[in-house]
């Protein structure tokens, strides 16, 4: 799957993990804590995305669909074309609730709430 730019070189997930996410005003909102993968279809399902909190406690984690992730040489992280009241209001979850049901439950709100076209179809 490419992101907006084109880019569509492999890159190791444990090299995505820790990376940081900006939002369309270029601000630094989270970082990607994991990436959840769907093991039927080969596809990744979302970046999961920790935002706010301190120390991990209070962190709420989104799931963002991959497609939305633009890298930013220039920022050395990614940058998701959402604004800041965009993010806030999105579905958030714990960590455990992004795995349950197979992880399709937060897949598919996330790609329902940010108007991203669904892969697996």
């Amino acid at each position: 799957m490419t992101t907006q730019t084109g880019h569509t070189e492999a890159i190791a997930a444990s090299r995505v993990i820790g990376t940081s996410v900006y939002n369309t005003e270029g601000k630094s909102i989270g970082s990607i804590e994991d990436i959840m993968l769907d093991k039927t279809s080969n596809g990744i399902m979302f970046a999961v995305i920790g935002f706010g909190g301190f120390l991990g406690i209070g962190e709420k984690y989104h799931a963002i669909p991959w497609a939305s992730l633009d890298y930013d040489e220039d920022k050395g992280g990614y940058v998701v074309p959402f604004s800041k009241e965009q993010l806030k209001a999105a579905p958030a979850y714990s960590i455990n609730e992004l795995a349950g049901a197979d992880g399709e439950s937060a897949r598919d709100a996330s790609y329902e709430y940010y108007k991203v076209t669904p892969y697996w179809h």
